[in-house]
């Protein structure tokens, strides 16, 4: 069963083999170039003795191309989901040979977890190796970033990869049980994968453990480090603040001494008709004009020590959804009809 399973995948198995040669081929030249700017900039900053601003012309200078990159083996799980996972039952179905297993001493469930299992592996595996070489090939540019926790490069990384894989795996594997035509079952599986791996990092990641929390004192000094004042509907927000060394996961309006939410209309006042004072900041003399009411924020955030510790949490999660998806799989076999 194993044998004939295997048999049945090789080709699919190939095509993956094929381009995971030239990815990896890709990762390990562009590591590869990352470490030799890297000892460059270094050999350069030790006789400027400015080794900071170095260093952040490296990240500069690959962080465009590793997200593309990262973006890329994200894409992975949706198309191990639609190539491997939605064919993997409808195309039996659809042709009728699963009849001539069925007819044998195989139970259906067997023939099913055998050919779960076998793609399944293959799948994290190919999943794992891509992972190991982006985040080697990453590695000096994202210790210097220490943006570990960002949507894209967190399930690019590390343990993620490898769950995300057997989940596509097993949910188009599921559709294409429950639709029995291939090509539709490629398409609903493909979208499916998408829309978890969208929800996963925006609903569920910042909930894995309790975040810890700031207050954050609104100085003329602080308004202006930040990325962005107010919305389109003047809501009273700063965007882009950030704490070294952490993932911020939400922050709250800005807020008065007692901890109510400004006022809209002083917000308002202090962004379009705020005081001349020839303050210099990024937002100008809406600076000043906020800071002396007095304001603050309260700031949620994980530190990257936790990245470990979320990418267990995450790829546990993950397994999970696999084992549950498996176990639905493996009821409804027994009701498909042949």
């Amino acid at each position: 069963m194993i044998w004939m399973s295997w048999r049945q995948f090789r080709l699919q198995a190939l095509v993956g083999a094929l381009v995971l040669g030239a990815l990896a081929a890709y990762l390990v030249v562009t590591g590869l170039d990352i470490r030799d700017a890297h000892d460059g900039y270094l050999a350069q900053c030790r006789a400027t003795g400015d080794c900071a601003a170095a260093l952040g012309r490296l990240v500069g200078d690959h962080r465009t191309r590793l997200l593309l990159l990262a973006g890329v083996l994200g894409l992975v799980p949706v198309l191990i989901g639609m190539f491997w996972g939605a064919p993997l039952i409808a195309r039996e179905l659809e042709a009728g040979t699963h009849r001539l297993a069925w007819n044998q001493s195989v139970t259906r469930r067997r023939w099913l977890a055998v050919r779960l299992a076998t793609v399944v592996l293959a799948a994290m595996l190919v999943a794992a190796v891509a992972s190991a070489l982006l985040s080697w090939a990453a590695a000096p540019v994202d210790t210097i970033a220490g943006d570990r926790f960002g949507t894209v490069n967190f399930g690019a990384r590390a343990l993620s990869p490898i769950g995300q894989a057997a989940f596509a795996t097993v949910l188009g594997a599921v559709t294409g049980l429950l639709m029995r035509r291939t090509l539709p079952a490629m398409a609903v599986s493909g979208l499916l994968v998408l829309v978890t791996l969208f929800a996963v990092p925006n609903a569920v990641r910042p909930h894995l453990m309790p975040a810890r929390h700031e207050t954050r004192p609104m100085t003329a000094e602080t308004i202006d480090a930040a990325h962005g004042l107010g919305t389109l509907g003047s809501a009273p927000v700063l965007k882009g603040i950030e704490v070294p060394g952490a993932w911020v996961t939400s922050v709250s309006d800005l807020l008065t001494a007692d901890g109510r939410p400004l006022d809209p209309g002083v917000f308002d006042d202090c962004l379009m008709r705020a005081p001349k004072t020839g303050a210099t900041g990024t937002f100008g003399d809406s600076s000043p004009c906020l800071a002396a009411h007095d304001l603050h924020l309260d700031i949620a955030y994980q530190p990257n020590g936790r990245f470990w510790t979320f990418q267990f949490l995450e790829t546990a999660l993950y397994l999970l959804l696999t084992a549950l998806v498996s176990a639905l799989a493996l009821w409804r076999i027994r009701y498909t009809s042949r």
